[in-house]
């Protein structure tokens, strides 16, 4: 007893193994192991593995270092982790881990078949020891009727989606019944039960279930060949599950073709059951007679939607053989509506529709209604800021407008002092037109620069310039008038050695918004408006001296411009200079200052009305053989269209013999009234055929000219009835003080367009010079009652009358602005050192120094008198698109190599004012010589030079010099005529 109580007696073993039948296992002692001292290791246990150098992760462009066999051997995985091979490598295993081989293919319904048989077995208990059971169900001896239920998972005919129970439930169901021979009983027991009994101490029988299953002979071997014919009859087979649906229901029972189909697919009829259902009930929705139902595909149909998806119309469909004639039923219009409930359906559609229609129009009428309140309270809110914006920027001009007229003011007292201290002058050649105006002038920029010849104020020793330039100024431009301003010295001494340098009084600014609105075509006051930095420059530049702004053509942003420069405006207020400098406004200026003026109307704003006016205008005053239509916002000859009434008047000789059979009597309204009826008769027809624009670029045809002429507002005028029309300009100054000057005076040359100034000669020689100045200087007392201060232009027309042989001359246009002529005498009396008395029509230049001599003088040695008159012939305007591909040295080495130049001692020759250094197409010459016929010829002569140097015979160019040049040739002309005429009256009798 005490050996079975200590397991550790050694007799323990032997007593269990005889009393109790127990065979303890034999326990092996473990081993022994020397104990190993526990000793702490520091630092890295494993060898430092390679990792990519530094800089070819800096530079992946290096190549990579050589992997090493001890690297390799770490794996493909390791290498990328560390670097050594890129991660976007293309690796290329030799011999390949993956081997191809051919796969074999089986037949689908073979497949399908043998998966069925497994699915089925793997429902029941003990799945695989049913995989060999077969199901016989035509030997059951129920009723017809109950096995049809059965197969179909109901009690009373109708489909229901219940599933049949199992195979082995089947068989226990029946097998209560009398047994077939060919019925085996089958003992089976679960895994679990086999391992329950293993682990109990008391063996126990187990329970048994009895399972009835038919006995399946094995098959006799067989060939290839007889595989082959076995494998096409299951395929043949399986196309014949098909079966028919009548009216959306299901064949009768007993059908042999529903009846197989079910046997085919009993395993899975519960989802072919819900299927079908569907299928049901979609054929009755279109009252379909007949469906032809492809089992097969019906059964793969019902296998994909197992769960809780429902197919669509399109795969139901799918499964019919004649899914076609079906498909064309179904869409046939009206069909659903001829089902059994077709009746409720159609009432049900109609009520729909209704609705539908009913709310769509409601929700137009909402969305409608909606956007409208939308742009109601959008153009509301805009309207309201709008509003706000309007009213802010009419604050802030109504004070720029108060600070400027208190500089004025300002500006009036200290004028006198300001012209003999030191100042500085702000030139800004901006030209504020309209809008419209400014989008339709091309090169506005470059129209706007042709004044750098203002830079020549420097000719005063105590004015400092600074000229805001409307283009970018290159290097090559700046140097040219560096070197050009630099002679000043050179002509006070008259030596050309005697250069100076006047950079330091002259700065050129460039507004830094110039490119930043490149389709506005704003002009050069709103560009610095917006360009602060600009501004801060020009304020550091003036730095507390005296100084006043210079603008061409007023613009509102002028004062702005000023405002922030705080420095006062040499000009007018803008509204006054639009006012005055329009056609209709210069025409009251003139009848104030009692000028005489063309005959004409002014203030024309309708057809009627220029249809009437130029009617009376042509019957007062038959002699006038053309008249001139001008729109009042014109400038330079653009907006002036003609009509010669002489040649398509038809009625216009039958008139004019009825003002000479009337005699002084025509001058009474009585008397023109047959003649004004005819006239206005026949005017407007004539107006639209024969009136032509004088500018063809900005006015194509009539009815161009026509619609701006009636928006805008014109006059209408009497072109001079002579055939010898001489144009002249005169500029004016009148100063803060009110005192009315006469800076320049010339005869106006033109080119392509008679009735535009092309340039100029200077001074005039057409007009007796006491009566112009007196003419200018009432125009100017006019001007000046209106509120004009600043420079201004006042062009005039000059003939000989046809009927009373007499001299006029009239006012035909007032410009409240610094003209380009204006500019171009600065730069001659700069280049010349002469002065110019615009009252007597004179330019003289100072005597040339005498020259050193000797002691001893001969007193035979006379005096020789020089001629110290001078002419000047200048344009701004010139223009040739070949000199775009010539750079300005070149273009001045040609001139110097033809003797273009200007001679210091002499105090005559040529210069040019250069307008931009990018295209250089246009630019200004100007020149100067000792009598009018020698400076136009010199001025022609340059011309064609010019023309024959830059042009080749089959690069001819765009260019104006060709028609300026015959201009001044029919001036030479009557120059030479009338000096005949003179001396033949000189000749004494």
């Amino acid at each position: 007893m005490k050996a079975l109580l200590n397991p550790e007696n050694l007799n323990n073993r032997f007593v269990l193994n005889r009393n109790y039948g127990f065979a303890l296992p034999i326990v092996k002692p473990p081993r022994q192991t020397k104990a190993t001292s526990q000793s702490l290791t520091k630092g890295s246990t494993i060898e430092p593995l390679s990792v990519l150098p530094r800089q070819n992760r800096v530079d992946p462009a290096l190549a990579p270092p050589p992997i090493q066999e001890k690297d390799a051997k770490k794996g493909i995985l390791s290498l990328i982790e560390r670097g050594l091979i890129p991660p976007a490598a293309e690796l290329t295993l030799d011999p390949s881990p993956v081997h191809h081989k051919r796969a074999m293919l089986h037949h689908p319904d073979l497949a399908t078949r043998k998966q069925l048989q497994s699915e089925s077995s793997a429902r029941g208990e003990g799945s695989h020891y049913m995989a060999s059971v077969k199901l016989d169900i035509t030997h059951d001896r129920r009723p017809s009727d109950t096995i049809t239920s059965q197969r179909l998972g109901t009690s009373d005919g109708v489909i229901s989606p219940s599933i049949p129970p199992s195979s082995a439930n089947f068989s226990l169901a029946h097998s209560t019944g009398t047994r077939s021979p060919q019925l085996r009983s089958v003992l089976f027991q679960s895994p679990a039960s086999r391992r329950k009994s293993a682990t109990s101490s008391t063996k126990s029988p187990l329970p048994v279930r009895l399972f009835n299953a038919p006995l399946q002979p094995l098959p006799p071997p067989a060939t290839p060949a007889q595989k082959e014919d076995e494998q096409h009859q299951v395929v043949a087979a399986s196309k014949n599950y098909s079966f028919f649906l009548r009216s959306g229901e299901l064949p009768p029972v007993g059908d042999p073709e529903f009846t197989s189909f079910n046997q085919r697919y009993l395993l899975q009829w519960g989802g072919i059951v819900s299927t079908l259902a569907v299928l049901q009930k979609l054929l009755k929705q279109f009252s379909v007679p007949l469906a032809h139902v492809n089992g097969d595909k019906l059964a793969e149909l019902a296998s994909q939607y197992e769960l809780e998806q429902t197919p669509s119309r399109d795969e139901l469909l799918g499964v019919l053989e004649n899914h076609d004639d079906v498909i064309q039923l179904i869409n046939t219009p009206g069909r659903r509506f001829q089902a059994t409930d077709g009746r409720h359906m159609a009432a049900a559609k109609i009520q729909a529709t209704w609705r539908r229609h009913r709310d769509r129009k409601a929700y137009l009428r909402y969305r409608k209604q909606r956007w409208a309140a939308g742009v109601i309270a959008i153009s509301w809110i805009m309207h309201v800021r709008m509003s706000r914006m309007r009213k802010h920027l009419r604050e802030i001009r109504k004070r720029h407008l108060e600070n400027f007229r208190a500089r004025a003011k300002t500006l009036a007292v200290d004028w006198k002092r300001i012209q003999s201290s030191r100042r500085v002058i702000v030139h800004v050649p901006s030209l504020g037109y309209h809008n419209h105006l400014r989008f339709a002038l091309p090169g506005f920029d470059r129209k706007q620069n042709a004044q750098m010849s203002r830079l020549c104020d420097l000719r005063d020793p105590n004015v400092d310039v600074i000229y805001v330039c409307p283009i970018e100024v290159m290097e090559e431009l700046k140097q040219y008038y560096c070197k050009l301003l630099g002679l000043k010295s050179a002509v006070e001494a008259a030596d050309p050695e005697c250069i100076g340098d006047l950079s330091d009084r002259f700065t050129m600014v460039v507004p830094e918004a110039l490119n930043k609105f490149p389709t506005h075509h704003m002009c050069l006051a709103s560009l610095l408006k917006y360009s602060p930095a600009a501004l801060s420059r020009i304020r550091k530049l003036i730095g507390g001296r005296e100084a006043y702004y210079l603008p061409g053509v007023m613009h509102r942003d002028d004062l702005a411009v000023a405002d922030a420069l705080n420095i006062p405006v040499l000009g007018c207020e803008p509204e006054i200079c639009h006012l005055y400098s329009s056609k209709s406004g210069s025409r009251r200026v003139f009848a104030a200052a009692g000028v005489t003026a063309p005959p004409g109307e002014h203030d024309v704003y309708s057809a009627q009305q220029l249809h009437e006016s130029l009617a009376q205008l042509v019957c007062e005053y038959p002699h006038v053989k053309r008249w001139l239509l001008k729109v009042d916002a014109g400038f330079d000859g653009r907006c002036i269209a003609f009509i010669d009434v002489e040649k398509h008047l038809p009625c216009y000789h039958w008139m004019l013999r009825e003002s000479i059979r009337y005699g002084e009597k025509w001058k009474k309204k009585w008397a023109q009234d047959a003649a004004f009826t005819k006239v206005l008769f026949q005017l407007p027809e004539i107006l639209d055929s024969f009136a032509q624009p004088s500018n063809r670029d900005a006015f194509p045809k009539w009815v161009d000219f026509l619609d701006a002429f009636l928006s805008q507002g014109g006059i209408i005028e009497a072109y001079p009835p002579s055939e010898s029309v001489t144009c002249l300009t005169v500029d004016m100054l009148i100063d803060p003080t009110g005192t009315v000057h006469m800076t320049s005076c010339g005869d106006q040359i033109h080119a392509e367009n008679p009735l535009k100034c092309w340039g100029t000669s200077i001074p005039q020689a057409s007009v007796e010079p006491v009566q112009l100045f007196d003419v200018s200087l009432r125009i100017g007392e006019a001007c000046r009652a209106r509120g004009v201060i600043g420079h201004f232009s006042i062009d005039y027309v000059t003939f000989i009358d046809p009927i009373s042989m007499e001299q006029n001359l009239w006012a035909t246009d007032l410009t409240l602005a610094y003209s380009d002529q204006a500019a171009m005498t600065q730069l001659m009396l700069f280049v010349t050192g002469g002065e110019l008395d615009a009252a007597r029509c004179r330019f003289t230049v100072p005597p040339p120094p005498k020259e050193k001599k000797g002691r001893f003088r001969k007193k035979e040695e006379k005096e020789v008198n020089v001629n110290l008159n001078r002419y000047c012939v200048l344009s701004t305007n010139l223009l040739h698109s070949n000199m775009a591909v010539v750079h300005y040295s070149v273009f001045f080495q040609m001139c110097r190599a033809h003797g273009i130049g200007f001679d210091i001692k002499e105090r005559q020759g040529t210069v040019f004012t250069l307008v931009d250094s990018s295209k250089r197409e246009e630019f200004g010459m100007l020149t100067v010589g000792d009598d009018l016929p020698g400076a136009l010829a010199a001025f022609a002569r340059n011309l064609t030079i010019i023309h024959q140097e830059i042009s080749a015979p089959n690069m001819q160019g765009k260019t104006n010099f060709k028609a300026a040049v015959n201009d001044i040739e029919e001036i030479l002309g009557v120059t030479a005529q009338n000096e005949k005429e003179d001396s033949k009256e000189l000749v004494p009798v």
